[in-house]
C-alpha cells in the first residue's frame, strides 16, 4: 500500500491540531511536538503539521516558504461518501476556525464543496457516483 504524507507549515501548531481534530481526525502523539502534530486521516493519508519555523528547515538555503493565504500553490481534494458528508466536513471545517473557499458544485455524478484551515490551506472536498465510473 502507497501512503501520502502532507507536510504543512502553520502559524500556530495547537490552532492546527485543534482544527483537525476537530474535524474528526487523531493526531498520532509519537510524532508530534511543540513544534509539529502527526494528523492521521486514513491509515494511508498522513498530515505534518509543522511550524513555519520547523518546515523552513526542510528547505534548501535561500528557499522561502509561501504563504497559503496570500498564494494558492496546491488544492488538496479529500473524498467522502455522500453528498451529505461533504457539506458536513466543510461546516464542521468553518466551524472549527477554517474559511470558505469557493460555493459547493453539483455535476450530477460528482459533488464537492472547499474549505480551507485556519492558515489557508484549501481542502475540497467531493463525492462521486460510484456508478458514474463504470
Amino acid at each position: 500500500m502507497r501512503m501520502i504524507f502532507l507536510n504543512l507549515p502553520v502559524r500556530d501548531v495547537a490552532a492546527g491540531r485543534a482544527f483537525y481534530s476537530a474535524l474528526g481526525f487523531s493526531i498520532d502523539e509519537q510524532f508530534s511536538d511543540d513544534s509539529s502534530a502527526s494528523v492521521v486521516v486514513s491509515d494511508a493519508i498522513h498530515l505534518q503539521l509543522l511550524s513555519r519555523e520547523k518546515f523552513a528547515g526542510f528547505l534548501p538555503e535561500g528557499t522561502t516558504t509561501a504563504d497559503p493565504r496570500s498564494a494558492t500553490a496546491a488544492l488538496y481534494a479529500l473524498s467522502c461518501d455522500s453528498r451529505e458528508e461533504v457539506d458536513a466536513m466543510v461546516d464542521k471545517a468553518v466551524g472549527a476556525g477554517g474559511g470558505t473557499w469557493m460555493p459547493a458544485q453539483d455535476h450530477g455524478f460528482l459533488y464537492g464543496s472547499s474549505s480551507t484551515d485556519p492558515d489557508g490551506h484549501v481542502w475540497e472536498v467531493l463525492w462521486m457516483d460510484p456508478g458514474a465510473t463504470s
